[in-house]
């Protein structure tokens, strides 16, 4: 059996489970969620995430993207309409492959410029919704780089089974914590611009950075350079002098 029959076996099963349903559903109204609020703010013309300073690698960013006017806007209805779509049963992969774009700009985004505002939630969402993408396989099979493809053999009407799946949530949720200890490693042991200079200065504390670690939060949140200029004098500078040499 070749690896897309057993793909595709496996694919007939979980589609057919209630349980499987309804974590869809969960996703499609959480995803939902989060593109509505940040959507509106866009349409309306407010910048995002106003806290941010404008000086900050996300706040420059945000405020050349509201700078960018009709942009901003198209972006907004943009994702307003990827989070509609996925509400109506009918429009469900429209709205993902919509939104799947969009929320893996996110993620790049916020990972190449360290914000924390959205470190966990992007990738987080991303994987939501190529879950969605996963869930509608049958329907977007024809649209894969599959030689011949057949239509998948699931029974219409679908007949649910209630049995819980816990073969499916014991990966799924294997794979869920291992995409979160990545992200908590990664915000953990990385030097991050955090929101504001005196968070910034926290994750030096108690260390031998401190002196490098106040450069590098000056240099961010007060001249405002560029986040990698900024980590290249950090990584330049030496170590705290001991309280003895300096005495």
């Amino acid at each position: 059996m070749s690896f897309l029959m057993k793909f595709e076996t496996l694919f007939t099963q979980v589609k057919q489970n209630r349980w499987v349903l309804y974590f869809s559903y969960f996703n499609r109204f959480a995803l939902a969620a989060g593109f509505i609020p940040a959507g509106l703010v866009k349409i309306m013309d407010e910048r995002f995430a106003d806290g941010l300073s404008m000086v900050h690698p996300m706040g420059t960013y945000l405020t050349a993207f509201w700078n960018t006017g009709y942009y901003y806007t198209f972006v907004g209805i943009a994702q307003v309409v990827a989070a509609i779509l996925l509400l109506i049963p009918r429009t469900v992969v429209l709205g993902a492959l919509f939104y799947f774009p969009i929320i893996l700009n996110i993620f790049i985004l916020s990972f190449a410029v360290r914000f924390d505002g959205s470190l966990l939630t992007a990738p987080l969402m991303t994987l939501s919704c190529f879950f969605l993408l996963c869930w509608n396989y049958d329907r977007l099979k024809f649209l894969l780089p599959i030689k011949y493809p057949k239509p998948v053999d699931l029974p219409r009407p679908i007949s649910y089974s209630n049995r819980f799946p816990t073969r499916f949530f014991f990966i799924a949720g294997g794979f869920f914590l291992l995409v979160v200890a990545a992200v908590l490693s990664m915000n953990t042991f990385a030097v991050m611009p955090r929101n504001t200079e005196s968070f910034c200065n926290e994750q030096f504390e108690d260390s031998n950075r401190t002196e490098a670690g106040a450069e590098f939060c000056n240099c961010v949140h007060v001249q405002g350079k560029p986040l990698e200029t900024c980590l290249d004098v950090y990584y330049k500078s030496s170590d705290d002098t001991p309280v003895a040499e300096k005495n």
